[in-house]
């Protein structure tokens, strides 16, 4: 039996005691206690929805509790706005990215705080130390880049090292590993634990209890906007934490396959180049197949199926379901029946200030007609049909996409992709920044969807994540294929091995692992 442990003997830097927030008669977060020592890792996990950013933001000024009291070092604060938080000594790494993509790294990173000489802005001073801090990191992108030319995970590392200018008292990371992968999620856990070292205090948000069971003193659990307890992270298991975070015991996180693919091809892609990205590539999916492809960021996944579907440009010979096909658009390749979700739920996929019906029906507007009352009639029934196939959790039918928890946009974003009923379903990133409950829920969706004999392609950062759900996993690197695995070779160190070290010369391995060369 787990039992929740009592706060240490040290000083807290941070203290926050019955804090609670409504908004009109809703209650996100209620009566959360919590104490966050000096050079201490104290997570903070939970499923979607269980006010763990809520919590951030009250921590961090950029919302007020309705009810509760904050202090620090024993003196009672309150936090108006953020810049107040950071006075205090707390810094806030956003699980949103929030840059202004039209200025450069180093102007972000010292926005609103420039650094001048006399009258005069001091470039050079802020590029320097801007290479400073980034090379700090392990982020290699230029201090002068715009933010809109970096990748999403430079992004995030950008965000990571403007929180990490200043010396702080206490580093609050929400969701920072979401967009990363492989390297860059070692070396933001090496960041997280220096800061430890140095004394500082850090709370940890992730949906990736693996990274929580390697770096967390403590654990504080939240369910439903309420604290579940505050427990030595050493002694918790994933599934210890799983069970606290939803309240029940779960089945296995990915679901057995009931049938194995057949050998008919459903999309045949031979020669794909897209400029700048994706050069030679060819695969072939099968009817009931889950198809993998693994790769480190950079390495042209997503950049590759953009341009089969035709929202890039590219060169492909392209049979689906026997037919030669070329998409100009992806709405001709929704019309011929291949369904993609993007790995942007929140700037791609869907309208977040837009109401859920019209979200999940933009896919189909020849269908709905949403001008007409019998095109909104139409609309409702597909919203409840929806809202129960996938289990989205929402307050109300007339929310909008931005009040759903991730795990629920992102239901909603599968929803949307299959209202037009694909033979082909290609799924770029399918949990990031979800939790664990809603991630076996949409393993589980992958699994109904080929057990009808579809196709399914998932594009995944989570290497466990692709060995857990696919049948083979096709691996990238620098825009080129560089091997399959398959059946027991489907293993952590021979995807990373593919995906870091190109071709191997010579003949093909043993086993189910193929090097292209």
């Amino acid at each position: 039996m787990l039992s929740s442990e009592a706060p240490g003997s040290l000083e807290p830097v941070l203290r926050a005691q019955e804090l609670s927030k409504q908004y009109g008669p809703v209650t996100v977060l209620s009566d959360v206690t919590l104490d966050v020592l000096p050079g201490e890792i104290h997570a903070i996990i939970g499923e979607n929805g269980a006010g763990k950013s809520t919590l951030m933001r009250l921590l961090s000024g950029y919302v007020e509790p309705s009810h509760g009291t904050l202090s620090m070092n024993g003196h009672a604060v309150k936090f108006a706005k953020p810049a107040q938080a950071q006075d205090a000594g707390i810094a806030l790494v956003h699980q949103e990215i929030l840059l202004a993509e039209g200025l450069t790294v180093t102007d972000n990173l010292f926005l609103g705080r420039e650094l001048s000489r006399g009258h005069v802005v001091d470039d050079r001073t802020m590029r320097r130390l801007a290479t400073e801090k980034l090379a700090q990191i392990g982020c290699a992108v230029s201090p002068r880049a715009l933010v809109r030319d970096v990748s999403l995970a430079d992004r995030q590392m950008v965000q990571i090292a403007r929180a990490l200018l200043d010396d702080h008292k206490v580093v609050i990371f929400d969701e920072p590993t979401a967009v990363l992968t492989g390297g860059e999620v070692e070396r933001l856990l090496e960041i997280v634990l220096q800061l430890k070292a140095h004394g500082t205090a850090v709370l940890y948000i992730s949906h990736r209890l693996d990274e929580v069971q390697r770096v967390a003193d403590k654990v504080t659990v939240l369910r439903d906007g309420k604290m579940v307890g505050t427990y030595p992270g050493k002694t918790l298991s994933q599934m210890d934490m799983a069970r606290l975070m939803v309240g029940r015991e779960l089945a296995a996180l990915y679901p057995e396959r009931t049938a194995a693919p057949s050998d008919v091809p459903m999309l045949s892609v031979r020669n794909a180049s897209v400029p700048g990205y994706v050069e030679d590539v060819s695969f072939t999916v099968h009817k009931g197949e889950i198809l993998g492809f693994a790769g480190m960021v950079g390495a042209g996944r997503t950049e590759l199926f953009e341009g089969i579907i035709g929202l890039r440009p590219a060169v492909a010979k392209i049979e689906l379901e026997g037919k030669s096909v070329h998409f100009q658009s992806p709405r001709a390749a929704i019309d011929a029946g291949i369904g993609y979700l993007t790995e942007d739920r929140k700037g791609k996929g869907l309208l977040l200030q837009e109401h859920l019906a019209p979200n999940l029906t933009l896919s189909a507007l020849d269908v709905f007609h949403p001008g007409l009352s019998m095109g909104r009639r139409r609309e409702a029934q597909a919203l409840e049909q929806a809202v129960e196939t996938y289990d989205i959790r929402l307050k109300s039918l007339g929310a909008k996409a931005a009040q759903l928890s991730g795990g629920n946009q992102q239901k909603l974003l599968l929803a949307k992709v299959l209202l037009t009923d694909p033979s082909v379903v290609i799924i770029d990133e399918p949990t990031r920044g979800i939790d664990i409950a809603n991630k076996a829920q949409i393993y589980a969706f992958i699994q109904e969807l080929v057990a009808k004999g579809k196709a399914c392609i998932v594009i995944s950062s989570e290497m466990q994540e692709l060995i857990g759900i696919c049948d083979r996993i096709l691996v990238m690197r620098e825009g080129r294929i560089t091997g399959e695995v398959s059946g027991a070779e489907m293993t952590e160190s021979n995807v990373a091995v593919l995906a870091t070290s190109g071709p191997k010369p010579g003949p093909k391995a043993k086993g189910g692992t193929k090097w292209l060369s």
